[in-house]
């Protein structure tokens, strides 16, 4: 592990960890929650590896308690999760009241710990009843989720102050409607356009409800990114593969929402492709009804070349980024990963520090700092092969290494202009890791799914030292151990 110097951050800087409902809640039947797309998806044979799904997960549902005392003890000052809808509307329309208290329960044992709590609306976890009536697709898809909303406010708007509408709406759309690799898993990508409008549509009307009853909000939208290089830049080729998928997978969704239109280059891209009757008037002014705060998930990096015929392009582009084929495009030339020979994460990810402070950078300069956005860095973090001893705990240096490194980036870019107000981990806990089911683990504590046991990992006891100082030490990432 690199020794760097000594970093502090600003004493108000937001240090937390993150998860999703239904990575970790379990409680799949109870207290009349109904099913979504997810527990449907993963009944699919092959769709999720080993059959795993989330109904019992990390039983988050019933150790909530627990879960809470460790992110106290931990040093977080912010716990970023998510809702499962179908907990609150069953049937996508008809509002399950046992199942809202859940989350009044959790907002005041958050509250109740000093830790506070940063709501994300929508982490892929569709009601399977508003798939079954279209799902995404359909327009009338964000106008439940703008109901949804605002009932979610009802219940929690006295107490939560940060709200996020979206969870990265470009795998909702392309790995859901065009890669059939999560759920709903169709493929079908003129749908998986219309449904990454409507989930653009649904945040923009949902952003205008909650700003109309509450104007202290602070609301925004979290995007997953991946910075993207061409492999010779001195080709044009190689020039035009990288643009195209900076165009479909960054510029396709944080455009609209910040500039108000989406890329012309990528509507010629697209082609025929592109609906003609999908963009109604007036629905970029509502996509681009101004946020607070534009949560940016950062993993990895990419280098493209372009080659390749395009026939399956459309899917590919869906399946590139999450499951480490191919990379996509729409056009006249498919366009092609290639690996750099650097170091990989247990998913098989690219581990680039550098790439997040360029990207923190860029998207000050480009989109959030002209107007006065602020960036916080929603997810980060790694899946290793982590090996307990005996007593469960988990000396998982590599993961201390990558945080490090990560947090060094954040600094870097903020000394340098960047407006990042926090950091939250991925993840808080060991969880269903999708279609990679209980394979790969993410979390600063291990989770045996068996037990239900929680063991704080190195990493975790490393990052409660920053978090609790605000300061990385100048001694490398020296992990603490049991």
């Amino acid at each position: 592990m690199t020794a760097g110097p000594s970093l502090s951050f600003p004493p108000d800087f937001l240090w937390g960890a993150a998860t999703a409902s239904y990575q970790i809640e379990g409680a799949g039947a109870a207290d009349g929650r109904g099913e979504s797309i997810w527990d449907t998806f993963a009944r699919v044979p092959g769709k999720v590896l080993h059959g795993h799904d989330g109904s019992v997960a990390c039983d988050h549902y019933h150790l909530y308690p627990q879960d809470v005392a460790l992110m106290r003890e931990l040093n977080l000052s912010a716990y970023r999760f998510s809702l499962a809808w179908p907990r609150i509307f069953p049937d996508g329309r008809t509002l399950n009241r046992a199942g809202l208290d859940f989350y009044s329960r959790l907002v005041d044992e958050l509250l109740a710990a000093g830790v506070t709590p940063w709501l994300t609306l929508y982490h892929w976890d569709l009601p399977q009843a508003l798939e079954e009536a279209g799902g995404w697709p359909e327009r009338d898809t964000a106008l439940r989720f703008v109901d949804y909303a605002a009932t979610v406010h009802d219940a929690l708007g006295d107490r939560v102050h940060y709200w996020t509408t979206l969870n990265e709406p470009w795998c909702s759309a392309f790995l859901g409607y065009a890669a059939g690799v999560h759920a709903p898993g169709r493929t079908e990508p003129q749908a998986a356009l219309r449904a990454a409008h409507h989930l653009l549509l649904g945040h923009g009307l949902a952003t205008q409800e909650l700003r109309r009853r509450d104007p202290s909000l602070s609301l925004g939208l979290t995007l997953n990114f991946t910075d993207t290089h061409p492999l010779d830049p001195a080709t044009e080729r190689d020039q035009d593969a990288a643009r195209r998928i900076d165009g479909l997978a960054n510029r396709f969704f944080v455009e609209p929402v910040t500039l108000g239109a989406y890329p012309a280059d990528v509507l010629d891209d697209l082609g025929d492709l592109w609906p003609q009757d999908l963009v109604h008037d007036g629905d970029l002014e509502v996509i681009a009804t101004p946020i607070d705060v534009l949560g940016v998930n950062y993993y990895a990096t990419q280098t493209v070349t372009a080659g390749c015929p395009p026939e399956r392009a459309a899917v590919a582009a869906a399946q590139a980024r999450r499951h480490d084929l191919p990379s996509p495009s729409v056009g006249s030339e498919h366009v092609v990963g290639v690996r750099r020979g650097i170091p990989v994460s247990d998913m098989g990810w690219e581990i680039s520090p550098d790439g997040l402070s360029d990207l923190l950078l860029r998207l000050h300069k480009d989109y959030t700092g002209p107007q006065g956005v602020r960036l916080v860095v929603t997810e980060n973090g790694a899946a290793a092969d982590d090996r307990p001893d005996a007593a469960g705990f988990v000396d998982d240096r590599d993961r201390v290494d990558y945080l490090d490194k990560h947090l060094r980036a954040v600094h870097d870019a903020v000394s340098r202009g960047a407006d990042v107000d926090g950091y939250f981990v991925w993840s808080l806990l060991d969880n269903f890791e999708w279609a990679w089911g209980y394979t790969k683990r993410f979390g600063i504590v291990r989770v045996d799914y068996d037990t239900q046991e929680r063991t704080p990992k190195a990493s975790a006891r490393w990052y409660a030292d920053v978090a609790g100082s605000g300061l990385i030490s100048g001694n490398g990432a020296q992990a603490p151990t049991t």
